[in-house]
């Protein structure tokens, strides 16, 4: 009787060096999930007929219904390479921007990339930001040119100019990989064709070449353009039989990603700040299936039978039914897991216990994605920190009065699934607040509240997200507690550009110091600190710092905790219009605390020392920043007035406009307030030939004829005093 593949999982899971953990990352509408579904077939979970068309790892309503991933998929199959069998757990990511919280939490998971490029379009804005999400979590890429049938059939090229085409691709990425990758590894991860870590190839006609490929079954370019130039459909079938895309590709990842034991050493150093001679920094190093367990959460899914799922990365031990844990974001708190799975798209399999160096599916823990589970108290991973932040903010109501307990619960499950949607319920007002990352991704939440979860919204129109900061040193401002007892003392000054720049890569981890780590200090010292204040830091969070400058004060430590409560609570909702802060420097400089405790309880010491920043940063001259985007449009050549008339009207930046070939590319930054709505201007200034993509995103200081009337309408909308 033939072997089960759970059955096959299973085993090939308890050796490690047969194990690859790959995700596919790749702009949008490059051909992810149709290369996905060749590498099922290939490992027959899936008919070759059906491969590229059923697209399996999209089995959610919407993404078929929109032909684009929404969300990451995990499957795990079994695959023959030159008589071994290798275990591969593949997740297919997202592409549109708007998604790209998942990306970055799927390559917590993986140890190797297959990156898609499309052979026509070339790297695009959102294959770059993919690819540096992966380099910064430490996970090796290789190349796949996909559309290759594009080149001969829609841009008839000869083989010569299709050469040039992937060398130009090729050093493009080489070049992105040497900008972006840790030091160590800038050239020891540039993909190579000679090497066979570059592929080209059609996933919607399934198949493909690579150079030691092509050596070895003695193929070249003009067996391709021999089979689509007759225009026999045979002939192409013929084409996938003797180069099918899943052996080639397989061969390139199994030959040039890591496997689990391999990648540990490298990525524990970047993912996890903990002491690495103990038994646990010594089990993760080492990828021990006997160790202690760990494992780092990537992905949760609400099943209305099953419950919460977590998609999980097993980085030490062994995960086994009935393993009682702790999880990171709730101390103290002992959790079971009840059941464990391999992941194969929507299925699932129930199987015992699955060793480290593996993805799985774990039910019956209360847990959020990024969050640690470990068997024993222990340093957790660090945060996972996403390129772009939330940017359109929308209202949202329960239509009926009766639905407002379901909608609450609701939201809480959405932002579990999805934690780069931010949801904020404000149990006082009734207000309930979703911001993400594009017009887009809210559209998308809303429609799987109504359709799947059954509560029927009523959304308000988009609103954007500021931020406020300060432009110089503060005076200094006094915060006394209610009973007169308690006066503590602040400043707040701008924080310099290179800190700021760190804890956004997530160089600096942001969180609070509990102890002195010299390491954690240089990062400081060698961005302009000096080294007593960098030893006096005591939180980072959101973009900003809190130092302790005071001296000698005997109650200070037990006071900790609240201050950087109210840091964060400030930092959260700043003094100009309860906006998130960015870039402050928030300095204690001395506290007169009343000796008895009673006196010191959070009664007091909150509003003390709330009330004390927010004063100190109205006097550092406070501004807003709204999100700036750039982003690249294309169109034909005849519309390129069209296109930097719709910058300009937006209040936009044209930065740069060049020509390729009959079409014009141009880039722009423009205020996110001002586009709401521009896909359909777009398409009707171009007469639907118009794309635009996201390039980046970040802040700038809002217009000073626009302060004074966006703060009044903040105010307005969230119902606070003029005076506030």
């Amino acid at each position: 009787m033939a072997e089960k593949m759970t059955d096959k999982v299973i085993r090939i899971s308890k050796n490690p060096k047969s194990i690859r953990n790959i995700a596919i990352c790749a702009h949008i509408d490059h051909g992810k999930t149709t290369f996905s579904d060749n590498l099922l077939a290939g490992a027959g979970m899936m008919s070759e007929e059906l491969a590229g068309k059923a697209r399996v790892t999209d089995f959610r309503e919407d993404e078929q219904e929109r032909g684009i991933t929404i969300d990451s998929a995990s499957v795990s199959m079994v695959q023959d390479f030159k008589g071994e069998e290798y275990l591969i757990n593949l997740i297919d990511t997202p592409g549109h921007v708007d998604f790209g919280g998942d990306v970055t939490r799927a390559m917590r998971a993986v140890d190797g990339a297959i990156t898609l490029v499309c052979a026509s379009e070339g790297i695009m804005p959102q294959t770059e930001t993919v690819l540096r999400q992966a380099l910064k979590e430490r996970v090796k890429p290789v190349l796949f040119i996909n559309k290759v049938d594009r080149l001969i059939k829609e841009l008839q090229l000869t083989p010569e100019a299709m050469q040039q085409r992937f060398m130009e691709i090729i050093a493009n990425v080489n070049n992105f990989i040497r900008k972006n990758a840790p030091d160590e590894f800038k050239e020891k991860w540039t993909v190579n064709v000679q090497d066979g870590s570059v592929a080209f190839g059609s996933a919607f006609h399934n198949w493909a070449l690579s150079v030691p490929y092509m050596q070895e079954k003695g193929m070249t370019f003009k067996d391709i353009i021999e089979a689509y130039e007759s225009g026999d459909d045979e002939q192409r079938k013929a084409l996938a039989k003797k180069a099918p895309l899943h052996e080639v590709v397989l061969s390139m990842s199994i030959q040039h990603h890591p496997n689990p034991t391999d990648a540990a050493p490298y990525r524990i150093k970047k993912l996890w700040h903990g002491d690495y001679e103990t038994t646990e920094g010594k089990s993760l190093m080492a990828n021990d299936t006997k160790g202690p367990l760990v494992l780092c959460v990537t992905k949760i899914i609400v099943d209305p039978q099953a419950g919460e799922i977590a998609t999980a990365r097993v980085f030490s031990g062994t995960v086994k039914k009935g393993t009682q844990v702790n999880l990171s974001f709730s101390p103290g708190q002992k959790q079971r897991i009840q059941q464990v799975f391999v992941m194969n798209g929507a299925k699932r399999e129930i199987v015992e216990s699955v060793p480290c160096g593996n993805i799985v599916g774990i039910a019956g823990l209360n847990s959020v994605p990024g969050e640690t589970i470990m068997e024993t108290e222990m340093e957790p991973f660090e945060k996972l920190t996403h390129i772009f932040d939330p940017v359109i903010t929308k209202a949202i109501e329960a239509k009926k009065p009766s639905d407002l307990p379901k909608l609450i619960e609701v939201l809480r499950k959405v932002s579990k699934e999805d934690p780069s949607i931010k949801i904020e319920i404000n149990e006082e007002t009734g207000e309930h607040l979703m911001s993400g990352m594009g017009e887009l991704h809210l559209e998308v939440i809303e429609n799987r509240i109504k359709t799947e979860k059954g509560v029927d919204v009523s959304t308000s129109p988009p609103i954007v997200v500021y931020r406020e900061s300060i432009t110089k040193k503060s005076e200094e401002a006094e915060g006394k507690s209610p009973n007169k007892h308690n006066k503590l003392y602040f400043t707040v000054e701008p924080l310099n550009d290179e800190t700021y720049d760190a804890i956004k890569s997530g160089e600096i981890p942001e969180g609070r110091v509990k102890r002195k780590d010299l390491d954690f200090r240089n990062k400081f010292t060698e961005r302009g600190w000096d080294t007593k204040e960098a030893d006096s830091i005591k939180g980072v969070y959101n973009g900003s710092v809190f130092v302790d400058k005071t001296r000698g004060i005997v109650y200070i430590g037990e006071i900790m905790e609240l201050l950087l409560d109210m840091f964060e609570e400030v930092m959260r909702a700043g003094p100009v219009a309860r906006e998130p802060c960015d870039k402050v420097k928030v300095i204690l400089h001395d506290a007169k605390l009343h000796e008895d405790a009673i006196h010191r309880g959070p009664a007091q010491m909150y509003p003390a020392i709330r009330e004390g920043i927010r004063d100190a940063m109205r006097t550092g001259n406070p501004i807003l920043l709204e999100p700036m985007q750039t982003l690249r449009f294309e169109a034909p050549e005849e519309y390129m007035g069209e296109i930097s008339k719709l910058i300009s009207n937006k209040r936009g930046q044209l930065l740069e406009m060049e020509q390729e070939g009959a079409q014009v590319v141009v880039k722009g930054k423009l205020p996110v307030a001002e586009m709401f709505g521009m896909s359909s201007e777009l398409r009707s200034a171009t007469g639907g030939r118009g794309t635009s993509s996201l390039i980046d995103q970040n802040f700038e200081r809002l217009p000073m004829e626009l302060q004074d009337k966006v703060v009044h309408i903040i105010k307005q909308r969230k119902g606070l005093n003029k005076e506030e």
